[in-house]
């Protein structure tokens, strides 16, 4: 006597289940690997500095620190920047690692190095692009720091030239 619904055995039904969750994990893991494969990042070589960055010499070095209109502490590092290669400078950047009490690193800081300009009332850092170094020439540079870790030892930090554009 067959109605209309026939009645389903349970071991059919688990069966069932079972059968689509693991299918329904790996088209998941599939798209995932799928996925990591196509978004991962290619490694970056490191190459190191340009070689006319050795050609830039950075001397006679000072800190300070001053406070900006609203209350917070500005640092800065000027020295001087010597061209001792045979181009003009038209750009540069610095990387710039503090360290900690421990020797380790504290916080690192990648920015352009810039030319300290006194013409005005007051001095004003301004790029290379402004006023390119010549060969053979020296000129002071000013690094400014808008905060600095907790962290920091307060020695001078490792300062390195890591980009240089040259003409």
């Amino acid at each position: 006597m067959g109605g209309l619904i026939q009645p389903t055995r349970a071991g059919e039904e688990s069966d069932s289940s079972r059968r689509t969750i693991v299918i329904a994990v790996v088209v998941v893991m599939v798209i995932a690997v799928v996925l990591a494969l196509l978004l991962r990042n290619q490694p970056k070589n490191a190459s190191g500095p340009p070689a006319y960055a050795a050609n830039l010499k950075l001397s006679d070095l000072k800190m300070s620190a001053a406070e900006n209109f609203v209350g917070a502490t500005v640092s800065y590092v000027d020295g001087t920047v010597t061209n001792s290669g045979g181009k003009t400078v038209t750009h540069a950047v610095v990387e710039v690692n503090f360290k900690d009490d421990m020797g380790q690193l504290a916080q690192r800081e990648n920015i352009p190095l810039q030319v300290l300009k006194t013409s005005g009332p007051y001095p004003e850092a301004v790029d290379f692009s402004v006023s390119p170094l010549g060969p053979g020439q020296s000129t002071t540079f000013r690094l400014t720091f808008e905060g600095i870790s907790a962290q920091w030892n307060h020695a001078y930090p490792d300062i390195q030239v890591t980009d240089v554009a040259v003409k």
